[in-house]
């Protein structure tokens, strides 16, 4: 596959970017119905995006390389004291089993080797779980609609 995308660090202007990718992130499945916009002012889902650029804030985005349309981002936020940090990550529709997503997780992962754990939630039928666990990432929880995973890892 050629290389047709570029990735670049997050920055403080991305914000919005992030607010997208948050909703495109809501409806994955075909068919699926898409959510009213306003579900993203939940609390539980605006502290992903709400002020991005704040110190421990880190992340990568993916762009087209002709006509920078939006392909993805993964990024993830300094969490509370004691609390694992949580990634965050979206393809966008249409733009799946590209590669991208691996490239995305590969950067990240690369980016952040002082990082010992990590953890993200995905929808329990979401087929990136076969991603995940190719970047050692394990079930620790599982409900009907969610799965929880976890990577502990060592810095290099």
């Amino acid at each position: 596959m050629a290389t047709d995308y570029v990735t670049r660090p997050l920055t403080r202007a991305d914000e919005p970017v992030l607010w997208e990718m948050l909703f495109l992130g809501l409806h994955t499945a075909p068919g699926e119905a898409e959510p009213a916009r306003e579900v993203l002012q939940r609390p539980e889902i605006a502290r992903y995006a709400e002020g991005w650029g704040r110190e421990g804030d880190r992340g990568f985005i993916v762009q087209d390389a002709r006509n920078q349309q939006l392909l993805g981002a993964v990024w993830s936020r300094a969490p509370a004291a004691g609390a694992t940090p949580e990634l965050a990550f979206v393809v966008t529709p249409g733009q799946r089993k590209r590669g991208i997503g691996a490239a995305l997780l590969t950067q990240w992962v690369r980016a952040n080797p002082e990082q010992s754990e990590i953890s993200l939630r995905v929808g329990s039928a979401s087929p990136a779980v076969r991603l995940y666990e190719r970047f050692g990432f394990k079930v620790v929880q599982q409900t009907e609609t969610a799965v929880t995973m976890r990577r502990d890892f060592s810095p290099a």
